[in-house]
Parts: C-alpha cells; structure tokens; sequence
C-alpha cells in the first residue's frame, strides 16, 4: 500500500508540473505573440515548458512527445507516431496499401539545426528515426521533398523564414531557448 501511495503522490506531482509548465509556456508565448515586449528583452523557455507545450499541442497520432535541447543549436524531437492517425486527423484518407504500411504506433525521433538572426530562422532537419531507422543524407532531401512539403505545403524545412512579432533571434543551448526581442 505504501508503495501505491508513493506512486501516487509522484505522479500527481509530475502531472502537477507539466500543468505548471504548459502554463508558464502558454503566457509566455501570449506574451511574445502581444508585441509589447520593449526591445532588448529576453524570454526563456526551458526543456520542461516546451515539451509541456508539445504534449498538450500535439495532433491526434502523436504521443509522449519529448524535445531535448543540445549543443550547436541543435533540437531533437521524440514521440509515438501514429502515422495513419495523423493523416486521418488532417482529412486526408490513405489508400488500402498506404493504410496497411502506416498503421501502428512507432517511436519516431527528428534532429534538426536551427539557425537565427536578423528577424529570421532557418531549420535544417538532419536525421530522421522511425523505429531505429535512421534515414538521413539524400534520402533525407528526397523524402522532405517528395512526402513532407506536398502533404504540409506551408512547412519550411531548409530555407530561410520570419520569425514574426519582433523576434531577433532564438538562442538554443542545452539547459533553455532564449528568445531576443528586437525592434
């Protein structure tokens, strides 16, 4: 009994936390999104609110999912991706063969570089990982030409774009996400 009451209590502290974080994050990005920020301030976002943010944001299909901020603006993204649930919770109905080959939960892990300045920000997604295959290189350019632009047309993957609401830049280091807001 002892033991079920510990699980308890920590678990209810955890969810407790991860309310506490998705909270922080949703009123700081309300706050970024106001555009009454004066210039020269700084918004942190730690691992713990976005991934808070990513839980409670993230489409039907995707589960646990996790970001982990690394070195050299590095981010790394996991989660349980069902693929089939995704394409259905967008209105888009897969033929019986695709239906067949994307059915499943699968652990899914996305590592990208984000690169920022001057108002703008480019993300270079480097290796993908769908149940421990790695796909990354040509292979890699291929697929985020031939499957993930024409299924999500308004997605920049490689290219340059706005940051919007006066963002200078994002910071990315391993302990948080500094947001610079310029002019």
């Amino acid at each position: 009994m002892r033991r079920l009451a510990v699980i308890s209590l920590i678990s209810a502290a955890l969810i407790s936390a991860a309310v506490g974080d998705y909270a922080s994050v949703k009123h700081k990005f309300d706050t970024i999104e106001s555009d009454r920020l004066p210039a020269g301030s700084r918004v942190e976002l730690t691992p713990a609110e976005l991934t808070a943010y990513a839980v409670k944001e993230a489409p039907p299909g995707v589960r646990n999912p996790q970001l982990q901020l690394g070195a050299g603006k590095v981010v790394t993204g996991t989660a349980l991706v069902d693929f089939l649930k995704v394409q259905r919770g967008q209105g888009h109905q897969p033929g019986w063969l695709m239906s067949k080959l994307l059915d499943g939960e699968r652990p899914v892990s996305v590592t990208a570089r984000i690169q920022s300045g001057g108002g703008r920000a480019t993300v270079d997604v480097e290796r993908v990982e769908i149940s421990g295959i790695v796909i990354d290189g040509r292979t890699l350019d291929f697929l985020i030409q031939n499957v993930l632009l024409p299924l999500y047309p308004s997605a920049v993957v490689g290219r340059p774009f706005e940051l919007g609401h006066r963002i200078e830049r994002l910071d990315i280091r391993p302990s948080n996400v500094v947001v610079a807001i310029g002019h």
